[in-house]
């Protein structure tokens, strides 16, 4: 019998086979600046409204988050470069032609790209099949255009989805998801043609959640440091992946910037750190551990 949702085989990471970065790393850290555009006035369309506060336009949310790509991005930005981290951008795609300066700029430092939609007010919750699989064929032509740059991997608008959309980003050529925030290794993901696989996102180590609830940046510091401790002893048996998610109107604040410089210099002293993107994580566990993970979790299965 197969439970539900049939899209992920169990597999408890204490019986799984190995993982070995390349050169033997213990953690896989990828940096992922959420860089986003809300509407002025977004159109709604399903279930969900983006701004529920006021009426539209809402004017103090979307300049909000409209400081983050005046500002912020390039705050947090100027942190990264001093660690030379290659960042793996999850990316509002009309960004690249809302904001060409902040195309130019993650273009010019080789960042890969995973989508998070068109505009983060649309969500996938209500589009058909063919409007998804429209949606995929935008999201690959875009990147594209834009960057020269081929689609790999989708952190859903607003994390949203259907029930289809595993297999529609198979068909369109993607390999990763991140909306599956249920592990510290990649896993398969089950489509009917293709092979996609999750690689760890985090809503834990994430300024959005936290900051919201009105954690701050210290704890947020607090907090990365600890769970790097714990993956980097772990990984001396087994490969774990950590992710750091970043909201450039929230981290690129003049009062916490200084935390992400500490995260960073805490992490990046270590040795046995392959400090790579979603993309490369996503290829690197398809070329060495894919076939070998679906055919351990066969026997878990009920």
């Amino acid at each position: 019998m197969s439970l539900p949702p049939h899209r992920v085989d169990y597999s408890p990471i204490i019986e799984r086979p190995p993982i070995k970065w390349p050169n033997g790393e213990r953690v896989a850290l990828w940096i992922a600046p959420n860089v986003e555009h809300y509407e002025y006035m977004p159109v709604q369309y399903g279930p969900r409204n983006p701004w529920p506060r006021t009426p539209y336009p809402d004017v103090q949310q979307y300049s909000y988050r409209d400081y983050g790509n005046r500002v912020g991005f390039w705050r947090m930005l100027e942190v990264l470069d001093q660690y030379k981290i290659r960042a793996c951008v999850s990316l509002n795609l009309a960004v690249l032609e809302h904001f060409p300066e902040i195309r130019d700029a993650m273009v010019e430092r080789d960042w890969d790209f995973m989508s998070h939609g068109i505009y983060n007010t649309r969500y996938l919750y209500a589009y058909t099949e063919e409007e998804e699989r429209e949606f995929y064929r935008d999201n690959v032509e875009t990147l594209k255009r834009q960057t020269g740059k081929q689609l790999k991997g989708m952190l859903g608008p607003a994390i949203s989805g259907t029930v289809r959309t595993p297999d529609l980003m198979a068909e369109a050529g993607l390999i990763y998801h991140t909306d599956w925030m249920h592990d510290d290794q990649p896993v398969p993901i089950n489509v009917e043609s293709g092979k996609l696989v999750s690689v760890p996102y985090s809503i834990e180590l994430n300024d959005s959640p936290l900051f919201r609830v009105n954690y701050e940046a210290d704890y947020f510091a607090e907090i990365c440091k600890r769970q790097f401790d714990q993956l980097y002893k772990e990984g001396a048996e087994s490969g774990r992946v950590m992710c750091i998610a970043l909201h450039p109107f929230l981290i690129g604040q003049p009062h916490r910037i200084k935390y992400l410089n500490e995260i960073l210099s805490y992490i990046m002293s270590h040795d046995g750190i392959w400090q790579t993107t979603a993309d490369d994580i996503a290829e690197y566990y398809i070329d060495n551990y894919y076939d070998q993970a679906v055919e351990n979790a066969q026997q878990y299965k009920v």
